[in-house]
């Protein structure tokens, strides 16, 4: 629950235009089955890592599709990146380095 008011937090912050744009961009992606919901893409992106949300962004990858960008971070300080295909739900990568404590 912390995660999704994150979540909004962070669209209300960018502004009216673009979070409106940016999220009725998404819902039309799932409504027209070009995405997976959200919600489905960070319940997967939990069994990668215990980590925490930091943001959440759906965007267009190299060949057209659609992709989910996840940014978490772990107790340990690492700042993990996951990418997921928004469509089949496929982890495509992961990257991570080390931080700091």
């Amino acid at each position: 629950m912390k995660s999704l008011l994150f979540i909004l937090a962070a669209l209300i912050a960018c502004g009216p235009a673009q979070a409106g744009d940016g999220h009725d961009r998404a819902r039309r992606a799932v409504e027209e089955g070009r995405s997976l919901p959200l919600k489905d893409i960070l319940e997967r992106a939990k069994t990668v890592c215990d980590c925490q949300l930091i943001e959440a962004e759906l965007e267009e990858g190299h060949g057209g599709i659609l992709i989910y960008e996840i940014r978490m971070l772990a107790e340990d300080g690492r700042m993990m990146k996951l990418i997921y295909d928004a469509g089949s739900g496929e982890l495509l990568k992961v990257k991570g380095r080390e931080g700091r404590r």
